[in-house]
């Protein structure tokens, strides 16, 4: 993978993400059309029973995809960690912890734009359930234009930058969206849902290759891994359960654009701690020190 165009190359595989958020809505539809009323008893589950076999297609593309060339390498050159997970928290536990919560703004955000807006949407707008599923297939394809071109952009104009720029992109928009949603006409509601994932896409575009950067080789997965599943531990998964509890404390949508401004915030400070490895060789070993 040529250093100058790495975070475009690594943008590719985030696809995975609108890929399955346009699958998962539109088998959604699909069930919600077919079974009508009872899409709440019983028509959710025959979404939820075919995507066994989205899991072993997941399962079969996994097993063949190969190593990268830096691993090969330190496998030929016998320098693999025996506990990669105990020496990434020894040397480089920083960037594990700066990395999960770089992704705060990425994560949180998208999961009420993509989750809590369904209860939100029927339970206090009272619009329909396929209206937003219909937005939320939209965004899901705009994200396969905004995801490659956030990657490209990063590349010409810094991973670091780029990615704060997203940040602070959804801290702003998510006083914008709420604004929008709460405007009770569907045009408003539609054009937020489909825009709200555009400035996500500015931090997910070249997060894959922000956060493998900031490991050395021999700890790249394992530190990426642990600093990118943490922050669905801390942001993501929590997210539509913060956010209602939020709404039902203050029956407002300025107590949810605070939280995701704050997530913004709690981001820019951290991507902005992390190196920028923009361009740079990245197969060499980093000069560590104990973290």
């Amino acid at each position: 993978m040529g250093a100058q165009h790495r975070g475009f190359v690594a943008s590719w595989p985030q696809f995975g993400v609108p890929s399955g958020l346009f699958l998962a809505n539109l088998a959604v539809l699909l069930a919600s059309s077919l079974t009508g009323d009872a899409f709440i008893t019983w028509g959710w589950r025959i979404p939820f029973l075919i995507s066994i076999v989205l899991v072993a297609v997941g399962l079969w593309i996994r097993l063949g995809i190969l190593e990268t060339p830096t691993f090969r390498r330190l496998v030929q050159e016998n320098r693999i960690e025996r506990t990669p997970i105990a020496e990434v928290f020894r040397l480089q536990a920083k960037e594990v912890f700066l990395s999960a919560f770089a992704r705060m703004a990425e994560q949180a955000p998208f999961y009420i734009f993509t989750a809590f807006v369904f209860a939100y949407g029927t339970g206090t707008l009272r619009v329909s359930r396929d209206l937003l599923l219909g937005a939320v297939l939209a965004a899901s394809l705009v994200s396969f234009v905004s995801i490659p071109l956030a990657g490209h952009l990063s590349d010409r104009f810094g991973r670091r930058r780029v990615y704060i720029i997203g940040a602070v992109l959804t801290g702003l928009f998510g006083w914008v969206y709420c604004a929008m949603l709460d405007t009770l006409v569907p045009f408003w509601i539609v054009l937020a849902i489909v825009l709200s994932l555009i400035p996500h896409d500015v931090m997910y575009g070249p997060q894959a290759a922000l956060i493998a950067e900031s490991f050395t080789g021999r700890l790249r997965y394992s530190g990426a891994s642990i600093g990118y599943q943490l922050a669905s531990i801390i942001a993501g998964g929590p997210a539509p359960l913060i956010a209602t509890a939020l709404f039902a404390s203050y029956h407002s949508w300025l107590a949810i654009a605070v939280y995701i401004s704050v997530c913004s915030v709690i981001s820019v400070v951290s991507a902005a701690l992390l190196r920028d490895y923009t361009g740079k060789d990245i197969s060499a070993e980093y000069a560590l020190e104990k973290a």
